[in-house]
């Protein structure tokens, strides 16, 4: 079966910019159904041999020698504490590669690969301000498909680097005073976070939001009242995988109003490994970046500001 599936991961990802989903859809144990995009899907193989890692947290079940390289293993069940969850069942191996990082995910069973209309993906329930290992679900053929963030799953798990931001970015203070505005859409808290910190060194102040369909009411909203949203916002930094709307159709959205049209958008998301540059011409954002090095948003983030602030000055 995962051969199977594997041949149609190419065929899926030309959905991009259709504001559709192609999910991999797998169990942890129980009747409940998991989700991951496939775009994050390298390949997904039987449980291989694992060797130990010494004093990894115990969802880290150890790594395994995927085709020459090392990649850590990560019981997922254990991880988001599926009660359903047993990691003797746990045959299967899912491996990812996002946020420059290729990491392997047990699970119990792999199913299939369904595609999904981006609005019929919803946010979680909100639990108050506790964690939720969710970032969004949605509905296949009447089964509750709950979508995984995985973001939040890999910083607990310490699997991607520290996220320590501090004086070392590039421009780190710059811009206090400038009283400049930075609007964040991701569906990811950790995400949202992560870049709320950089932005926060650099000296400016940030917006966020958790999908795009928010994002453009938001700023339609704004336009509406007759506020110019280029002086309100120096840029955008939008995710691209998000429920309600992904972040290629918030940046089409945005070029078709004229009032939006001028704003300057940098698509930042963990699509890294098959991330169609094409793509991001096509619908009309100004750069990319790849998740997660706070140096390089830092980077990009500090020349779109520096322009923001000559146009000031010229204005």
């Amino acid at each position: 079966m995962s051969r199977d599936l594997l041949n149609r991961i190419d065929q899926r990802t030309r959905l991009a910019g259709h504001n559709r989903l192609a999910l991999l859809l797998f169990r942890l144990g129980g009747k409940q159904l998991f989700g991951v995009n496939v775009f994050k899907v390298q390949e997904v193989l039987r449980r291989p041999t694992l060797f130990a890692l010494p004093h990894a947290p115990p969802q880290v079940l150890g790594s395994a020698d995927i085709r020459g390289r090392t990649v850590p293993v990560i019981d997922l069940g254990q991880a988001i504490s599926h009660p359903a969850s047993n990691e003797a069942d746990a045959q299967y191996l899912v491996v990812t590669e996002f946020n420059r990082s290729i990491q392997g995910f047990l699970v119990s069973s792999v199913e299939r690969i369904v595609n999904i209309a981006v609005e019929e993906v919803h946010p979680p329930p909100e639990h108050g301000q506790g964690t939720t290992h969710l970032t969004a679900v949605t509905r296949y053929q009447g089964e509750l498909i709950q979508i995984l963030d995985v973001e939040r799953i890999l910083a607990e798990a310490r699997q991607i680097r520290p996220l320590e931001v501090g004086s070392g970015l590039p421009g780190a203070g710059e811009f206090i005073g400038t009283g400049l505005r930075v609007l964040v859409v991701d569906d990811s808290r950790v995400a949202r976070t992560q870049i709320q910190r950089v932005l926060e060194e650099l000296g400016v102040e940030a917006v966020l939001l958790p999908d795009g369909r928010q994002a453009l009411d938001h700023l339609k909203s704004l336009a509406t009242q007759g506020e110019d949203v280029t002086e309100r916002y120096a840029m955008v930094i939008s995710d691209i995988e998000m429920p309600s709307m992904d972040g290629y159709t918030l940046t089409t959205e945005i070029r078709r109003d004229a009032r939006l049209a001028d704003l300057y958008v940098l698509l930042h998301t963990s699509l890294s490994g098959i991330f169609n540059n094409a793509m991001v011409e096509r619908v009309g954002a100004d750069a990319f970046v790849a998740k997660f090095s706070p140096a390089d948003l830092a980077e990009y983030v500090r020349v779109r500001l520096a322009q923001a602030v000559e146009e000031m000055d010229a204005a």
